[in-house]
Order: structure tokens, then C-alpha cells, then sequence
């Protein structure tokens, strides 16, 4: 990429470049473009996609309640409540 093709790109992205660093940047760009081009040139068929480059398992822990339930003290103090819920201001009309 050239200097001039850079004050045009961070024109259309509202970015402002310095003109000292112009050619700093237009060498930045060009090096990453030439990485894409190195990338796009990999072979992929046949490679599936993956989240993660590991065969990682989360261990997951046992769903079990590990405290008291302390529904009817939380509700006494509770400024309004009905058949179990919590009642609030109407914010949405």
C-alpha cells in the first residue's frame, strides 16, 4: 500500500494519521496483508473447525444446593411481595 491510498482509508475511517508516521503505517498494512495472503494460501480442506486448539473438558461440579433456603426472611423485609414474588414499580408502560 502506498501513502496515498493510507490518507484515503483513514479518511473513510475517520482516523487521523500523522504524516510522519504515513509510511510507518502503509508498511504496517502492507506486512499484514502479505500474512492474509500467506494464510489464505494454507491448505483447509478437510480441517474442521474448532473453538479451542486443545481437547480441553471443563469439569463441571455436581449440581447440589449448598444453602439454606432463605426465602421467607428475605421477603419479610422486602417492601411488597405476592404468592411468593417480589413486586416492583411498573418501568415500561
Amino acid at each position: 500500500m502506498n501513502p496515498s491510498e493510507i490518507e484515503k482509508l483513514a479518511n473513510l475511517a475517520r482516523l487521523k494519521i500523522n504524516e510522519e508516521t504515513i509510511e510507518q503505517t502503509a508498511k504496517s498494512i502492507t506486512e499484514v496483508l502479505s500474512l492474509v495472503d500467506q494464510l489464505k494460501a494454507a491448505e483447509t480442506e478437510g480441517a474442521s473447525p474448532m473453538a479451542h486448539p486443545l481437547d480441553a473438558v471443563q469439569r463441571m461440579r455436581a449440581d447440589v444446593v449448598s444453602e439454606a433456603n432463605q426465602r421467607e426472611a428475605f421477603q419479610k423485609i422486602a417492601p411488597a411481595t405476592e404468592n411468593g414474588l417480589y413486586l416492583v414499580p411498573k418501568v415500561i408502560d
